[in-house]
């Protein structure tokens, strides 16, 4: 048995439910035991009792009682060693810096964070991004591995704290383009579905009704229509769950376009030119500065397999309607 830990949550971890935490970080203790160890009050946050669905933030500290060996944590997957054309890359990726906020042009494909059968991640490779800062730089949020667009990064721990706590509390303006099968009716509207993780491991998938779901909201608009095949939505997230825009888009019976989790077949219509990966990109972001509070806008360029979908498509990626949601 190990003893009384304090393990402090990191940047990457922050927002997480506290169920989820210890599922990352202690994987062998079932739902059960947790409960009956918060029940119990023998876990704690910051010192005070907390429910499983407690939203941890950067700083706080867990309080984790005696767990028995074969449920320790792993210990951490080693970082990745990104070779010069990865650096180059990298770093020709910034979209904005400054002294406390680093914005990037993430690629589909890679990986935001490491996990099982995952070796090169961009939390990996955080060291690329210093540009001669003291501190590395930190995940304040997350897009999916096959997501292309813009991605924040906090220069340092009291950056990272304020804009967790602005994507926590909604401060965070999002934009996403995506093109889905077929053309949702209505043409606009708010998609209000709770949504949990349901299915073992290695499929997991966010569902609704599940019984861990949780609140969930996306606004959508349609900037144009190819036929009846397709359509360009513009999604904004009031909420961010896991897969939320792919999850939601499929609820409605509109799957994104190379989205074969969520859409199955129907993410293929077979229209000639596209790529046949997701076509989804984090097209803007707007945020608070952490020291001001003034606004910064940073817009992340369409990807060259996102070009390719739209000519297919017939899309114009200079239309103005792009951004319906303009405040």
């Amino acid at each position: 048995m190990s003893g009384v830990e304090t393990r402090e949550v990191s940047e990457a971890d922050a927002g997480q439910r506290l169920d989820r935490w210890f599922k990352k970080h202690y994987p062998a203790l079932g739902h059960g035991g947790l409960q009956k160890l918060l029940r119990k009050g023998q876990v704690r946050v910051d010192g005070r009792r907390a429910k499983a669905n407690h939203r941890l933030e950067a700083g706080q500290v867990v309080r984790v009682p005696p767990i028995a060996d074969d449920k320790a944590p792993k210990p951490a997957a080693a970082s990745y060693t990104p070779d010069a054309a990865e650096v180059a890359a990298l770093q020709g990726s910034v979209l904005y810096r400054d002294a406390k906020i680093l914005a990037i042009d993430k690629p589909a494909g890679l990986a935001v964070q490491g996990g099982s059968g995952t070796h090169k991640h961009l939390d990996g490779m955080l060291d690329a991004l210093r540009f001669g800062a003291e501190e590395r730089p930190r995940l304040v949020h997350r897009l999916d591995k096959d997501t292309s667009g813009v991605l924040v990064l906090a220069r340092d721990a009291a950056a990272a704290r304020a804009l967790t706590r602005a994507f926590r509390d909604g401060a965070v303006r999002k934009l996403y383009w995506a093109a889905v099968a077929g053309l949702p009716k209505p043409k606009a509207g708010q998609i209000d579905l709770p949504l949990g993780k349901a299915g073992g491991k290695g499929r997991e998938k966010m569902q609704p009704e599940t019984e861990d779901a949780e609140e969930a909201q996306t606004l959508y608009a349609t900037v144009a229509t190819s036929g009846k095949k397709a359509a360009w939505l513009a999604l904004r997230p009031i909420t961010g769950r896991t897969h939320q825009l792919r999850a939601h888009c499929a609820a409605i019976g509109h799957p994104i376009l190379g989205d074969g989790k969520y859409g199955g077949k129907q993410a293929f219509p077979g229209i000639a030119g596209l790529p046949g990966q997701l076509l989804l990109h984090a097209r803007e972001i707007a945020l608070p500065d952490p020291v001001d509070g003034t606004t910064h806008r940073i817009t992340a360029p369409p990807p060259a397999q996102l070009l390719e979908a739209w000519a297919a498509l017939g899309f114009d990626p200079e239309d103005p309607r792009g951004d319906p949601f303009e405040d």
